[in-house]
């Protein structure tokens, strides 16, 4: 394979990382492997201020895989909190049994090794691979999509599904030395999470403005507009999913299913209600215990 040559837009953006990245505990000298692993489970769809707090309890609580894989999983879903699809949190604890069974409690190095593990994907391999040690990947997360796709497509926002050139861009503009190749996923990451943005971006403090194809073409509107589906929150299987986990969390013992009726969200049907509970069980996040009057808990 040929080299990648460097380029401005990889070389400016990886300077100004260097002078603006935010101080962050999975960025520090001292971080693990398995550290990294946890943040960018968390970091998924759940804002950074909100992961912060959770990520250094875990971190406290179950320094190791070895730690997690042992632990109840109503403790693991209680420390998890409000971060929202906790669904990941079960996924994480089978990912460190996994991890502490097959690789000795080493977190791989290997693209392929860290995909085969329970909850990893393709994005999440390569961040590890990159951040965790160094390595060369293509690490293409919403934030670098976007930054790409304004700079170098000139499109306001990028499809809503990968395709197979945005990869295939995206893996051409990776440098070849993977020190290099490490520094540009997480310097293109942060342009996109704190200067290119979605809604505002903020191109006046953007180090390739003036690289930028979407600028250069007087901001076109997205392409792709009408295929985004955006759901709010109130009043959605979500909410209701979200104020019954609460429920069970804040609770020392199981929880009369007639109780979580009355506290649920305000205008829930009883149909509702029960599709999340059925949800809820289904995915492994909640037991339903008692025949004569049932109740709801966090699973032992």
């Amino acid at each position: 394979m040929s080299p990648v040559p460097s380029s401005p837009l990889t070389d400016r953006v990886t300077v100004w990382f260097g002078e603006h990245r935010r101080d962050l505990p999975w960025r520090a000298p001292d971080r693990t492997p398995w550290g990294v692993l946890v943040s960018e489970v968390m970091l998924q769809q759940t804002p950074v201020v909100r992961v912060l707090p959770v990520w250094e309890q875990w971190l406290r609580v179950w320094p190791v895989p070895a730690d997690l894989a042992a632990a109840g999983t109503a403790d693991v879903l209680r420390a998890w909190g409000r971060l929202g699809y906790p669904r990941r949190a079960l996924r994480l604890q089978e990912c460190a049994r996994a991890i502490t069974e097959r690789h000795d409690g080493v977190v791989p190095s290997d693209e392929d090794e860290l995909r085969a593990l329970p909850g990893i994907g393709s994005y999440t391999a390569a961040a590890v691979v990159a951040f965790a040690y160094g390595g060369r990947s293509v690490v293409l997360d919403t934030n670098v999509r976007r930054v790409l796709a304004r700079a170098v497509d000139g499109a306001a926002l990028p499809s809503p599904a990968h395709t197979v050139a945005e990869v295939r861009r995206a893996t051409a503009l990776v440098p070849d030395a993977p020190g290099d190749a490490a520094a540009w996923a997480a310097a293109s990451m942060e342009l996109g999470a704190v200067v290119c943005t979605a809604r505002a971006p903020r191109c006046g403090a953007c180090p390739v403005a003036d690289l930028c194809r979407w600028r250069a073409d007087g901001y076109p509107p997205d392409l792709h507009a009408a295929r985004r589906r955006t759901q709010g929150w109130a009043g959605t299987d979500r909410q209701v999913r979200g104020r019954v986990m609460g429920l069970l969390r804040d609770s020392v013992g199981p929880v009369p299913l007639v109780e979580v009726e009355r506290l649920a969200v305000e205008g829930t049907d009883r149909p509702r209600l029960q599709r999340c509970v059925d949800g809820l069980v289904a995915d492994g996040l909640v037991e339903v215990v008692g025949d004569d009057e049932p109740a709801l808990r966090l699973p032992a």
